[in-house]
């Protein structure tokens, strides 16, 4: 019963009745009912279209029970197949790549790596560039695959090369600023060693001695001044077959005594003499002096001088 239906029979005594009774319709009715159905029929196209947006997004990436795409969730972690890109930093424990394929890391300008302690204090990072390959670590290590044994490692205080050979293949050697200190300098089979300063002094030092030896060759030292053997403690001894001395000064000798007979040449003073002897100068010079009766290589001043 309606609100109209009511009032009329509670009225029926004071009402006149009428032949034909007023009814009133209820509901939404006219343009109301039109936006009604039309708002209905908007909301259903638009479900359809976010259900069919929903599979094609589903099917194109490839989502199954196991992942997305190239991305399958396995017991073990996430696995990635083909060519993957993260726009956003990636935070992970362990990268490993398939057994029959390698891991390749690329980026249009630079790879880092970054290592942090339980603070996210930078503690080792490593650089691979365009134009170089930066490590910053207190300590810098390259190891034997087989092994583990330590081939190469560099830190503030020193730097350690570990491998059984150290082999420079450059056109211009090894150049040292300063000291180096090794049991054994070798060169390679059927080639020349050369230890060369070109504008300061060569110094080898060793606290038992220092043994250069060539097997096969000659050995030679050059220098532009002085060459100086010296030895503190014993003595230093030359052992060969042939010891040769050459462009040494030769002094004349004469029998005569006197400053004139001394200054005179050895072809009016002496017959010609093949036996000389070495002598030397109270300032340790070397010269030859021909060999004499009863010489005992007496030779006048200006030899030792002009040697």
């Amino acid at each position: 019963m309606t609100r109209e239906q009511y009032i009329l029979a509670t009225q029926q005594n004071s009402l006149p009745r009428t032949d034909h009774p007023q009814f009133y319709p209820v509901g939404i009715y006219g343009w109301r009912k039109r936006c009604l159905y039309f708002f209905v029929l908007l909301l259903l196209v638009t479900m359809i279209v976010n259900l069919a947006m929903t599979i094609w997004i589903l099917k194109v990436m490839n989502f199954t029970v196991d992942g997305m795409g190239n991305l399958r969730v396995t017991k073990n972690g996430i696995r990635l197949e083909g060519i993957s890109e993260f726009l956003l930093p990636l935070y992970v424990k362990e990268i490993h790549s398939r057994k029959d394929s390698p891991l390749i890391l690329q980026s249009d300008r630079n790879v880092t790596v970054n290592a942090r302690n339980h603070m996210g204090q930078l503690t080792g990072q490593l650089t691979v560039g365009a134009d170089a390959v930066e490590a910053q670590c207190k300590r810098f290590e390259v190891r034997a695959s087989e092994g583990g044994r330590v081939l190469f490692s560099a830190d503030e205080d020193e730097i350690v090369i570990g491998a059984d050979r150290l082999k420079v293949t450059g056109t211009e050697g090894a150049v040292f600023g300063h000291s180096v200190e090794t049991p054994h300098i070798r060169a390679e089979p059927s080639q020349d060693l050369k230890l060369e300063s070109p504008t300061r002094s060569l110094v080898m030092e060793a606290p038992r001695g220092v043994q250069v030896n060539a097997a096969a060759g000659d050995l030679k030292a050059t220098c532009r001044k002085e060459l100086h053997l010296q030895s503190t403690e014993g003595e230093i001894f030359l052992n060969a077959d042939t010891i040769r001395l050459g462009n040494l000064p030769v002094g004349s000798f004469s029998s005569s005594s006197s400053p004139s007979s001394s200054s005179s040449s050895p072809s009016s003073s002496a017959p010609r003499q093949t036996i000389y002897e070495l002598c030397a100068c109270p300032s340790g010079k070397l010269y030859l002096s021909p060999a004499g009766a009863g010489s005992t290589c007496q030779l006048s001043s200006n030899i030792c001088l002009w040697s």
